[in-house]
């Protein structure tokens, strides 16, 4: 494989993790590598430098308008006076206020994702309101949904966990650009 591809990680339904040296169960497929699974998130895809990447679409954004639109101008005499009003009629239309696109983002490679990473980051997200479940080790839904709500105002729409979400939540090095370097 050349440098510049990458090759993706098939993910399957949410479910457990599988831990390392599992063998696969009915349902379950390991990814290439014998890496742990993590079940129904986006697709995970690896660069030659072995860092990997998730990819999100963002959806477009678009806003119902309702205007009132001159229909036929008001009628005035010669004395100033109104013979027969404006007439308006109202106008809905959508616009696109954002569009759609899709972003690349760098996120944790599987085998990060052990039972007590995920405990961690069960807890963080607890910390700070996004998670009300109990701290399972499991990357099952409500976790997954959790970590979206978590990094939808400033990451990535999405259930897989960024790199730079799990900075913000303490759960990896900070990288050389956010300690100064």
């Amino acid at each position: 494989m050349s440098a510049g591809h990458l090759h993706r990680i098939a993910l399957l339904a949410f479910g457990a993790l599988l831990p390392a040296g599992c063998s696969s169960t009915a349902g379950t497929a390991p990814t290439p590598g014998g890496q742990p699974a993590i079940f129904g998130l986006p697709a995970i895809e690896t660069d030659a430098a072995g860092r990997c990447f998730g990819r999100d679409i963002t959806p477009a954004v678009i806003e119902t308008v309702t205007a009132q639109e001159l229909e036929r101008p008001a009628v005035i005499d010669a004395d100033g006076n109104v013979t027969s009003p404006a007439a308006y009629r109202t106008v809905t239309r959508q616009q696109i206020v954002r569009d759609r696109s899709e972003v690349q983002f760098e996120t944790l490679c599987p085998p990060a994702f052990t039972d007590e990473f995920v405990a961690s980051l069960q807890r963080a997200l607890i910390t700070r309101g996004f998670y009300r479940g109990t701290i399972s080790g499991i990357l099952d839904a409500a976790t997954g949904r959790a970590v979206q709500d978590f990094q939808r105002s400033d990451g990535p729409d999405s259930p897989l966990l960024s790199i730079d979400a799990a900075r913000r939540l303490g759960l990896v090095a900070l990288g050389a650009e956010q300690l100064g370097g």
